[in-house]
């Protein structure tokens, strides 16, 4: 399993990304910040425990901790066991953080490229999430 991030920086609202695999969600991290840099914050997870495809709902706790700001977190995830590990991560933290985190139903990559530029222009949660989602299909 794989977990990094950058230092908390700013009040701009942070990214989460969750992948089955930890390859994909560092590259997907990485493209991130090759486009934003050090903008926002930014938190990938992906894999098991073991080393193998999956998500885990600890370390995706872990990753919206890392990527905390009071300004919120936004996830975006690769396939449905990651939304719902995810939505379950969010359940589980307290009420005042709980609202401030959303799961966007957007493709991973370009949702999170797309967030993350809309996050280092300090744009609110609802707009960063909104803006990501707007990729996906209707």
């Amino acid at each position: 399993m794989t977990q990094k991030t950058a230092a908390n920086v700013g009040p701009n609202v942070g990214i989460v990304i969750v992948s089955h695999s930890s390859k994909v969600a560092e590259g997907a991290a990485d493209m991130v910040r090759q486009m934003v840099g050090g903008a926002v914050p930014l938190a990938f997870t992906g894999g098991n425990a073991d080393g193998g495809l999956g998500t885990d709902v600890a370390a995706i706790q872990a990753a919206i901790d890392r990527a905390w700001t009071p300004a919120g977190v936004v996830i975006l995830v690769d396939l449905g066991g990651a939304e719902t590990n995810s939505e379950m991560a969010v359940e589980m933290l307290d009420d005042k953080r709980r609202g401030r985190v959303a799961v966007c139903n957007a493709p991973i990559v370009e949702g999170a490229v797309i967030a993350a530029t809309e996050a280092s222009g300090g744009s609110s949660l609802e707009t960063v999430k909104r803006m990501a989602e707007e990729l996906s299909p209707q």
